[in-house]
């Protein structure tokens, strides 16, 4: 089954200064292996970027991808106003255009734009791998930002009721279909 990788809003507003999430350089380096891994087989990566008025305002510093992430040219951006990656977005015509049928998830934040791209993606029928040590977040006031993470490896690995299931795993365990 051919797989794509979602990067999801490794912008520089998330990853330093005031809002950098927890972790974020060894998050972006097992990344960066991951799209590396994808690109040697001809797998699709998708760097998506989230922008608002904030931090996030299109064209901004903080909404330019983060500076240590590895983007290629032949990558495809995708641009997002919602926490789910294909709410107005062209990303399901451009998946299905590829014949992608899994979904390689990973980038911020875990409890915002991973969960509901994930849920989203089961919901249209693909199974996904969320990279367990590939996402993260910033402390909430009620837990903290690696609690939030873990929370969401074990509660989207057991959603049911779906044609696809999610798999959590780490990045050196990812395998992309070719």
């Amino acid at each position: 089954m051919k797989s794509a990788l979602l990067i999801i809003d490794v912008q520089e507003a998330l990853c330093s200064g005031e809002w950098a999430a927890f972790d974020i350089d060894p998050v972006v380096d097992r990344i960066n292996e991951l799209s590396a891994k994808a690109r040697s087989v001809g797998a699709p990566v998708f760097l998506i970027q989230h922008e608002d008025p904030g931090p996030l305002q299109f064209g901004s510093k903080g909404w330019q991808l983060y500076q240590r992430l590895i983007a290629n040219p032949e990558d495809l951006r995708i641009r997002k106003s919602a926490s789910d990656s294909f709410h107005d977005t062209d990303l399901l015509a451009l998946l299905r255009a590829r014949g992608v049928g899994e979904l390689v998830v990973c980038g911020l934040q875990s409890e915002f734009c991973v969960d509901s791209t994930v849920r989203r993606s089961l919901s249209l029928g693909f199974p996904v791998v969320l990279v367990s040590n590939a996402h993260t977040t910033m402390d909430n006031g009620v837990l903290a930002a690696a609690q939030i993470s873990v929370h969401h490896n074990a509660t989207l690995a057991n959603i049911g009721g779906y044609e696809g299931t999610v798999k959590a795993t780490t990045a050196s365990e990812v395998n992309f279909g070719g």
